[in-house]
């Protein structure tokens, strides 16, 4: 029988059951109403599973194994349109005239999303000049376009970010490597997308929407915030380490499954209530984004008992408006009272037999209860603590995770066995934490991404007590782009307004911000240091027979005692006579140093052709960052600093390594030039420009690398002379000072990609990772000339 070539009089829409919300109720009537003759279909989550069993079980292991629901909303459209045919909208997609007129004639109709959006930061880091929604999708069934989707979804499932796995960035690239371009019609925004999204318009300004030309509207109700009463987002397979302790003594250690618990709740055990506590005062805006988390929780049996004692009645309106029988707000006279006192009369007002501490400023992810109930249940426990929380600081543009710790606002807890709170007006819960966990069963949960411990400026605590919480953090996003690509993750899960967003991307507050963070990171020149710590100063040599007997005079010129200089070479794939040099004046080497080890070793790298080819940069400083690592696990003993010299360094002054210990920085750079006072050499040393974020990076990448042209969105010290000490983005490793504890405690040269860098540029990044920061002397310069080979390379890019 002949495919069937025209699409189908049938609309399909999904929801997690046959109850959509009520906000989008008309919009999902609009369809029927302007296409009264076709047929009409809500797939629930139980359907589309069902579906995929029957007719695509080969893909459910891929679609069980979505760690969100959002994922497994995207991929079924993509089997129901093979499947059936017909039309796909999302719900909150509004129909405005019958679609028969923009459909007949055609096998696979879709739009595209509006111009703005390709200029957000998402869609310029990855270089879309167009992007394909997917909220709007119709097809006649068995398109051949469909298996290549399949087959791309498979490839895909492991991106973390659900635009590139399963969404309109995944739909995307699947449409511009289409196996059948010509059968495919792409319609233009004004068609089927004339609204832009509330973050674009947030970041661009309102832009004028033509609903003349229109035949639906996309209203864009869940893309960048979640401030709505939609579905809970429900993740499935997620497994959390835990730990449980009884008065302090270890019982158990593992990993929790919380597909487990559900499975069990799901036969009938029992879900006891649990009242989530909030005391505010007047902070209507925080309390409720507090809310709406509240909301959006999966656990089912819920209380939240809002005690306020200030003068404004907003947050009251607000939730007698909302009409959730489950919130309830007492209002108490504002007569002082401490906070320790206000959290005792929440805990009066529960009726549930577990108690939560729900701040008002704070951020919560859907399933925050249900994980920490789940903790409980399991383990028999009577309370569950957070052991890591995820920290936001707006105003300065940070994410990070926290260190290890108890957190005491992550505290569920049973209510029969929670300690009274002392009258205290700030770090009240401290002392009741610590009684919970020195007298109770507890299990702690280390899952950060449930509590998001925002710094807003009005905290109880000054900023310098979260600024202590980010100098430990076990990871932090302070770079615009990776803080940014955060934030929007978070968005799919947090209602985190299109304003936060925006700005954190550019505009005015980002501005500032970026001018602010430069100017704390740059310092006074410092003086030399008079202490002599150990030193251990190591060389890979390659080919050096030129550049040794230079290398070792201008070493034993060094104004630094040679007892306290240890020496570490290594040698390997010379074809010259370095070997041999070597070994000649290691008697005298060992004499000289207090102590002089060699490594030899081939690592299997001779290049065919000059060594800045891009083509075999990955592999060239693969090797380099092995050799390195190599080097450091055979030398390092006892020394306190790790000094990196190149071989082929022709100058620098005597007193460098003092100079570079009297910067008091874990680790630090000279500058690395050509000559005296000239351009600089070493170009893995940089400052990131201040709107590097919003550079579409990706069209440098190679092999996985980034290997971008001189200058773009980095600035090197040639241009930064005269700023005494400032931090950088990047270190190279021509010269290079590093506490030896950071390389004992796993700080090493990448060889592979890390965060899209590698070697020195990696280090850097890991070492910012492991909350190390990296800085830089533009006016102490180590000097490296161009070697022939590279002059002429240089002569070349200049002439082109």
């Amino acid at each position: 029988m002949p495919a069937q070539k025209e699409i189908p009089a049938l609309i399909h829409q999904t929801w997690k059951d046959a109850d959509p919300p009520p906000k989008w109720q008309k919009w999902a009537d609009s369809w029927r109403l302007h296409n009264p003759d076709w047929g009409y279909r809500l797939w629930t989550d139980a359907d589309n599973r069902a579906f995929l069993q029957e007719h695509y079980p080969w893909f459910l292991p891929v679609y069980d194994g979505y760690p969100e629901a959002i994922m497994r909303a995207d991929a079924i459209r993509y089997f129901l349109l093979d499947h059936f045919g017909g039309l796909y909208a999302d719900l909150d997609f509004e129909c405005l005239s019958p679609v028969s007129e923009i459909l007949d004639g055609h096998e696979l109709v879709l739009g595209c999303e509006p111009e703005a959006h390709t200029r957000l930061l998402l869609a310029r880091r990855r270089g879309f000049g167009r992007i394909i929604g997917n909220a709007f999708i119709a097809s006649r069934p068995g398109h051949p376009f469909w298996a290549h989707v399949h087959r791309r979804l498979v490839g895909a499932h492991k991106l973390p970010s659900t635009l590139d796995a399963t969404g309109p960035f995944f739909l995307t690239r699947a449409i511009d490597s289409a196996p059948e371009p010509g059968s495919i019609t792409v319609l233009g925004p004004e068609v089927l997308y004339p609204e832009v999204s509330p973050y674009a318009t947030e970041l661009f300004g309102p832009q004028d929407a033509d609903y003349d030309r229109a035949y639906a509207v996309h209203h864009w109700s869940g893309s960048w915030t979640c401030d709505t009463d939609g579905a809970p987002r429900i993740s499935a397979g997620k497994r959390f380490p835990f730990w449980a302790s009884q008065e302090l003594h270890q019982l158990a250690d593992g990993m929790l499954s919380l597909d487990a618990q559900r499975r069990r709740w799901a036969s009938g055990a029992p879900a006891p209530t649990v009242s989530c506590l909030m005391v505010t005062k007047d902070r209507s805006a925080t309390a409720r984004r507090a809310i709406t988390c509240f909301r959006n929780q999966t656990y089912p049996n819920l209380e939240l008992v809002v005690v306020e004692d200030g003068t404004s009645d907003a947050l009251e309106q607000h939730i007698r408006d909302l009409g959730d029988s489950r919130i309830r707000h007492h209002r108490l006279p504002p007569e002082g009272r401490t906070l320790g006192e206000l959290r005792n009369e929440t805990v009066e007002r529960a009726t549930g037999p577990y108690v939560c501490q729900w701040d008002d400023d704070d951020l919560y992810d859907p399933e925050r209860v249900e994980t920490q109930m789940a903790a409980i249940l399991a383990l028999g426990a009577e309370a569950c603590f957070l052991v890591r929380e995820r920290l936001w600081w707006p105003a300065r543009h940070k994410l990070a995770i926290s260190c290890a710790r108890v957190w005491e606002g992550s505290m569920v807890c049973a209510k029969d066995r929670l300690p009274r709170y002392p009258a205290q007006r700030r770090g009240e819960d401290t002392p009741v934490a610590e009684e919970v966990v020195r007298t109770c069963r507890v299990v702690q949960v280390d899952a950060p991404e449930l509590y998001t411990y925002v710094c807003h400026g009005n905290n109880t605590f000054n900023e310098s007590h979260f600024a202590e919480h980010f100098d430990v953090a076990t990871e932090i996003w302070a770079e615009p782009g990776a803080y940014t690509e955060q934030l929007l993750a978070m968005a799919t899960r947090l209602p985190i307004e299109p304003a936060d967003i925006a700005h954190a991307e550019t505009g005015p507050a980002a501005a500032r911000a970026s001018e602010r963070r430069q100017r704390e990171a740059v310092e006074p020149a410092p003086a030399p240091a008079s202490e002599r710590p150990l030193l251990l100063v190591l060389t890979p040599v390659k080919d050096a027979a030129t550049f040794l007997p230079g290398y070792l005079d201008r070493l034993r010129a060094l104004d630094y005692p040679r007892e306290a200089i240890s020496l570490g070479l290594l040698e390997g794939d010379s074809r010259d006579t370095t070997p041999e040099l070597l070994q000649q004046v290691l008697p005298g080497l060992e004499a000289e140093y207090r102590r002089v080890t060699l490594v030899r070793r081939d690592f299997g790298l001779q290049l065919a052709g000059p060594r800045w080819e891009p083509g075999i940069q990955r592999r060239r400083r693969s090797v380099l960052a092995k050799v390195r690592n190599h080097l450091l696990s055979r030398a390092l003993t006892d020394e306190e600093w790790v000094l990196w010299l190149d071989v082929d360094v022709t100058g620098y002054p005597t007193d460098l390594v003092q100079r570079l210990l009297g910067a008091r920085k874990d680790i630090v750079v000279p500058h690395c030039a050509t000559a005296p006072g000239g351009p600089t050499y070493d170009l893995n040393t940089f400052v990131l420009h201040p709107r590097a974020g919003t550079l579409n990076w990706s069209q440098w990448l190679r092999d996985g690398i980034l290997q971008p042209p001189r200058g773009f969105g980095r600035t090197y010290l040639d241009e930064l002379r005269g700023q005494g000490l400032l931090r950088v983005d990047s270190v190279g490793g021509t010269a290079l000072l590093v506490r030896a504890d950071l390389h004992r405690e796993g700080l090493t040269f990448p060889p592979f990609p890390y965060q899209h860098l590698i070697e020195t540029e990696g280090l850097a990044a890991m070492a910012r990772d492991m909350g190390t920061a990296c800085w830089a002397l533009p006016d102490l310069e180590v000097l490296h000339p161009h070697h022939a080979q590279e002059v002429a390379h240089s002569e070349a890019v200049s002439l082109s």
